[in-house]
């Protein structure tokens, strides 16, 4: 492939394929010597319509050369012919081919012309009203404006599909807007970077104290740090970062800063005697969730009489004796509705929980289940014997004009359950949490189960952290291992681990190894070993269905992107060029081990010839059945699913012989293998060594060395998150959180 940039003009013949979400287009273009294929990123454009197209020509294994684009900008039909041609394919709403060749007829190489600047002329044809004629200009000029923002933006190295974008957000005024305001680019809407917006902003000569760049730049790094975890920051701590990264005076981002407090762009609160700034959706979460929680607590389910002694028949029934902290915490869920259970591995969180769920179904209690990930709602599913959907689908998701989702179950419409059992709590975010709590019924139980050692959530917010940390939810956490877990070194090196102390390392026919290797060559070479060779040999496993290799990063020598490519082309060689489907830096191939990236509702999935639904979940791991390289589909069986993808939805799938530990979490494995080598120091922490271990059900293998275990098991600096729920928990009797928003 040419570095060179290339530019071709000609007429579309056709449109192979179009994805209106995004723009990606693969298109028949007729030039000068020929007819091309070109493939990429361009705005709306119809049958007919001449386009001019900047790129470079590339060869695919599966369609031969094509004209790969990088920018696509409307070159408008000229003569009688290209005009009828492209007024024909309905390019301009209101026009069909009969109005266009009277239009054409008419007006011959004119036509747009007239269309434009005197629409009235149009009603000098049959047919063709005051109105219609004004409408049909109309239409035209709306698309004229697309063609200049887009050329308009391409000279700031906008992409045509953001440039359409901003066009349908901003309207006739976009050039306008943008030239008088840059970073109005910035918004959710139309999803420009600030970084692009202020070079952007830079070229138009704008002062960097400019107000509209300190106000986006402001909220850029209050959105960079909710990205990490935080749904707040120390207003200092604020302004020394935005000043640093604005290069500008802590005075005038202080001065900003308070304008944008006042308009309510940010909110302020004092925490503690510390005052914070918050966005505003954050602060909203977190507030209406420490309301709601105190409500539940005014306001508790009707009480249900002789639970003790239901109990007690429950325990002859099942044979089984449950212990001191697991009896309160039964109680307590049924009494008094609201707990969270939290315990490490066998503990007995999941005996405990069945024993709750069959009480209030004996008592007539309508109970629902839920997870936040498919992985882990199935597995709830498998562990209790009650039907567990993901929180999204429990909640009813929907999916607003800018692709953001939203939730038909709310306070006016809330879920039908007398009790909500919510799992895998530690990957709850806060927005999700405030959510769920919009969604219950007063009088309606909650029972939250997590571990709290385990990895927060990837979205901001400590909901299970601060809950606990609050002491205004009971909390009950199970800390005995019994003694059926207690032959599990599993078990018993995780809660060291969670203890700061060394896991045992040397103990054989175990479940727990370590395989000692000095450098990353050898970490890897034994880790495609153990998948390939020995554990299939040893203990039965697949390296598709039992085997998950577990990385604390996702780049480096070990981490899952390099670690997915060997493991690939060792345990799924490739068997000829067509079983192969390009997906940006990887290929899949028939019998690919896959993961879904993110939750997708709309995929159809089938199973059998008579059953099918609906929807495919963050964290879902499949196997490729079919590739379809000529058409860009695959085909996956996701247990007993399977689910199509076609040319846009596959890239929601990647590589899953290896994935991060973060991606794991509501996940458990047959056998798991743990890259243990120096690395990043943010990922290198005991906690994220715990959840590693713990999704481990038969086999761990730790691979690497001694000292980067050591490293990991003394490392208890969690990463801090600042967030408000657990100080608004004890605030919320005199609270004036409404006013503030």
């Amino acid at each position: 492939m040419s570095d060179e940039l290339l530019e071709l003009q000609g007429s579309v013949e056709s449109i192979i394929y179009r994805n209106e979400s995004n723009g990606y287009t693969v298109l028949n273009l007729s030039c000068e010597d020929g007819e091309t294929a070109a493939v990429g990123m361009m705005p709306e454009v119809s049958v007919g319509e001449e386009i001019v197209v900047q790129g470079h020509w590339q060869t695919h294994k599966s369609y031969g050369e094509q004209f790969a684009v990088t920018s696509c900008t409307r070159a408008m039909p000229t003569g009688s012919t290209a005009i009828l041609k492209y007024l024909s394919s309905r390019a301009v709403k209101g026009v069909g081919p009969a109005t266009a060749r009277r239009l054409v007829e008419t007006f011959g190489e004119n036509t747009l012309e007239v269309i434009e600047k005197e629409p009235l002329r149009m009603t000098e044809i049959k047919g063709i009203s005051r109105e219609k004629a004004m409408s049909i200009s109309n239409e035209l000029k709306k698309i004229f404006g697309m063609r200049e923002v887009i050329v308009f933006l391409d000279k700031y190295n906008v992409p045509p599909e953001i440039s359409v974008k901003i066009w349908r957000e901003l309207g006739a005024r976009s050039i306008e807007t943008i030239e008088s305001n840059p970073y109005v680019l910035c918004c959710d809407e139309i999803g420009v970077s600030f970084e692009h917006a202020d070079r952007i902003a830079a070229s138009m000569d704008m002062a960097q104290d400019y107000e509209f760049r300190l106000r986006a730049g402001i909220i850029y790094i209050n959105t960079y740090n909710s990205n990490n975890g935080h749904t707040c920051l120390p207003k200092g701590k604020l302004i020394e970062v935005c000043a640093k990264f604005l290069k500008t005076e802590p005075e005038r981002i202080s001065e900003i800063l308070e304008k944008m407090i006042i308009d309510k762009s940010l909110i302020e609160d004092t925490l503690e005697g510390k005052e914070f700034i918050f966005l505003p959706d954050f602060y909203k979460s977190e507030t209406y969730s420490a309301g709601r929680i105190k409500l539940m607590k005014q306001f508790p389910p009707q009480r249900i009489v002789g639970i003790e002694s239901a109990l007690e028949n429950f325990e002859k029934q099942q044979g089984i004796k449950y212990a001191e902290l697991q009896r309160k915490a039964i109680l307590e869920a049924i009494s008094g509705g609201l707990l969270i259970l939290t315990g490490g591995p066998g503990t007995g969180k999941t005996t405990t929980l069945n024993a709750i769920i069959s009480l209030l179904k004996d008592n007539g209690i309508k109970v629902q289940c839920a997870a936040p990930t498919g992985r882990a709602a199935h597995r709830m599913s498998e562990l209790t014997g009650c039907e567990a959907k993901t929180i999204h689908r429990l909640l009813e998701v929907e999916w607003d004009k800018h692709d953001k989702p939203y939730f038909k179950r709310d306070e006016r419409n809330m879920l039908d359950c007398d009790a909500l059992v919510l799992d895998e709590l530690s990957m709850v975010d806060s927005k999700l949490f405030e959510s769920v709590l919009r969604a219950l019924p007063m009088g309606c139980r909650l029972i939250m189960v997590g571990d709290s050692d385990q990895l927060p959530s990837v979205g901001a917010g400590n909901v299970l952290g601060d809950l606990i940390a609050s002491g205004a939810v009971p909390v009950v956490a199970l800390t005995e291992i019994f003694r059926q877990s207690m032959k599990s070194l599993i078990v018993t090196n995780a809660h060291k681990i969670v203890k700061g102390e060394m896991p045992d390392l040397n103990i054989h026919n175990k479940d727990f190894f370590f395989l000692p290797c000095s450098s990353a060559d050898k970490i890897t070479e034994t880790i495609i070993g153990l998948c390939k060779d020995r554990l299939p040999k040893s203990y039965g496993y697949s390296a598709m269905t039992d085997i998950q290799v577990l990385c604390p990063g996702r780049k480096g020598l070990l981490g899952v992107i390099e670690l997915n490519k060997k493991l690939q082309e060792v345990l799924n060689p490739p068997i000829g060029t067509n079983l192969d489907l390009n997906i940006g830096t990887y290929s899949l191939r028939y019998g690919d081990k896959v993961m879904q990236i993110r939750n997708n509702y709309d995929l159809i999935w089938t199973r059998g010839d008579d059953d099918d639904g609906e929807g495919v979940f963050n964290g879902d791991i499949g196997t490729v059945v079919r590739v379809n390289s000529k058409a860009g589909t695959v085909s996956v069986k996701f247990d007993d699913k399977l689910v199509e993808y076609d040319r846009e939805s596959v890239r929601d799938l990647e590589l899953a012989y290896a994935t991060t530990v973060h991606k794991s979490q509501g996940n458990e494995f047959e056998a798991v293998i743990m890259p243990m080598f120096r690395g990043a120091p943010q990922l290198y922490y005991r906690n994220l060594l715990y959840t590693g271990v713990t999704r481990a059900k038969k086999l761990l293998i730790l691979v690497g060395t001694q000292s980067t275990i050591e490293t990991m098991v003394n490392n208890n600096k969690r990463t801090k998150r600042y967030s408000g729920l657990r100080v608004f928990l004890s605030e919320t009797e005199n609270s004036d959180f409404e006013e503030k928003l």
